[in-house]
């Protein structure tokens, strides 16, 4: 005689569900109220308890189980625009097929050769089938976690994709030499010279190492800006009259100081638009501005509102 606990099926289904609605609105950054998600949940951990009755088979086609996902999304997020739900509905089936990959993955990533010789037989057409048996509390356990890392790596790559809209060509140019790296507007920069009140461009130090002297790099690099002034009489450098030293604030609150030069002329192209402006300072930075390198330079907004 088996034994069924409708209770703990129930309760089980409606946790994963709660966990696939909760990941399709967090990879939606939609904020959704408690009691929907629970409404949404219930509403799926009903439909599994249909399949201990034999008698409603009917209710396990493809229409109604997509009926009654659609009435999950619609508990959970409202119906709203057509393309706002149809844009949730394919999420929530991602996610779905997500998390089904992760846990069958892991399974069989954990199985040894003596389960899956023991998981194999063969049916009555003569083909092989495997039997797939896994615990409830192991389903939930890797639900969880597949469901985290893909959150978490949907985010991510949502993050890179809105900082790569920010990202774009300059050009510096300065006597005759030219630099053009990628630079990232950063709308939060209000850097400015105290005595110009131009803005300030910040660009990695190391890309600039044609034109400036190696001592003065190390100095960047070392945080001594101002050791770079003290023997400026000593290095043979042509356009000292471009030089500034502006102050600043560092991340730990304490005053410091960052080479800068005026250059001729420099050229952002963002937007199918080009902004050319001589109204600014380049300083330069000792370190990585971006960790996986795709800009160099820190840019101003100001850079993308003037146009000479």
């Amino acid at each position: 005689m088996m034994i069924v606990y409708v209770d703990l099926i129930f309760f089980m289904n409606f946790a994963i569900d709660g966990a696939l609605l909760l990941a399709t609105a967090w990879t939606q950054k939609i904020k959704v109220k408690g009691w929907r998600v629970v409404a949404g949940a219930g509403i799926g951990a009903a439909y599994v308890i249909f399949m201990l009755f034999p008698q409603m088979s009917f209710l396990f086609t493809f229409l109604v189980k997509f009926g009654f996902s659609i009435l999950m999304l619609c508990s959970t997020f409202g119906f709203g625009r057509f393309k706002r739900f149809a844009r949730i509905l394919g999420a929530f089936y991602l996610v779905n097929f997500v998390a089904a990959g992760g846990i069958l993955g892991i399974h069989y990533f954990l199985l040894s050769s003596n389960d899956v010789m023991n998981g194999i037989w063969f049916t009555h057409s003569g083909g092989l089938a495997f039997g797939l048996q896994v615990g409830l509390g192991f389903v939930f356990l890797v639900l969880l976690g597949t469901l985290w890392f893909y959150v978490r790596m949907s985010r991510m790559s949502l993050k890179r994709e809105e900082v790569l809209t920010w990202i774009t060509d300059v050009t510096v140019y300065v006597d005759s030499h030219i630099f053009t790296c990628k630079g990232l507007i950063d709308t939060g920069n209000r850097l400015y010279d105290p005595l110009t009140q131009m803005p300030v461009m910040v660009v990695e130090a190391e890309t600039w190492k044609a034109y400036l002297p190696e001592a003065w790099l190390k100095c960047i690099q070392q945080s001594e800006v101002e050791q770079i002034f003290v023997h400026l009489d000593h290095v043979d450098f042509q356009g000292q009259e471009r030089l500034r030293l502006i102050p600043f604030r560092g991340i730990n609150k304490s005053g410091q100081f960052m080479l800068a030069i005026k250059p001729d002329q420099v050229v952002v192209q963002f937007n199918d638009r080009q902004m050319t402006t001589s109204k600014v300072l380049v300083g330069f930075d000792g370190g990585r501005l971006s960790s996986d390198n795709a800009y160099q330079a820190i840019l101003h907004p100001a850079l993308i509102e003037t146009n000479e």
